[in-house]
């Protein structure tokens, strides 16, 4: 039986889809079977928030995103790398990059781990634990298929930021909001809300 993920780790590097971001992290604010969570954005992931939704600099970032203090979630300095989710003591059940750009996926995939975002991933892979690149490029050349290879080989799942339209998504939100179920219920957090494809 799957374990349910109480302990998760939530990055956000410099790629679109900002959105996907925010309404992944609200989502997790509100799951009860989470327990804790670590948010980590890089310098390029500020930069795409304030294109793509107007947020301001790091500062009460996670706020901004929530609309809200959050209860649980805690935002991590990408340059600190003694944080808890550095080492592989520390219990992280799961962790999620979203967006991930080509180049955290470089990284990740050569195992650089030269910011705290490459090394919680390098920690989830040696660790053998769920680890969720949601890259987001296109179109893709040959470094960056090879790199997702690389990554795959060495256990990540690469869940590319592509969203459903058979659901008919009336809004940007739902769209962002069905993808990060489909995140979520892949690491075994299932959502009620989620959309089902039942057929004819």
């Amino acid at each position: 039986m799957k374990q349910v993920p109480q302990n998760v780790t939530i990055a956000s590097t410099g790629a679109s889809g900002a959105i996907f971001a925010r309404e992944l992290l609200r989502i997790v604010e509100r799951e009860d079977r989470i327990k804790t969570a670590n948010f980590i954005a890089s310098e390029n992931a500020l930069r795409v928030f304030a294109e793509e939704l107007g947020i301001g600099g790091r500062n009460a970032l996670l706020k901004q995103l929530l609309g809200a203090e959050s209860g649980k979630i805690r935002q991590q300095n990408n340059d600190d790398i003694g944080a808890n989710v550095a080492s592989g003591s520390y219990p992280t059940d799961a962790m999620v990059v979203l967006p991930c750009s080509m180049g955290t996926l470089a990284a990740i995939a050569t195992g650089l781990a030269e910011n705290l975002i490459q090394r919680a991933a390098d920690v989830c892979l040696k660790e053998k634990r769920p680890l969720l690149l949601c890259v987001r490029e296109t179109p893709l050349n040959k470094i960056h298929i090879r790199n997702m290879y690389r990554a795959a080989d060495a256990g990540a799942t690469i869940y590319p930021l592509i969203p459903t339209f058979y659901n008919r998504p009336v809004t940007l939100e739902d769209m962002a909001r069905q993808f990060a179920f489909r995140v979520l219920a892949h690491i075994g957090l299932e959502q009620k809300d989620a959309y089902v494809w039942k057929g004819k």
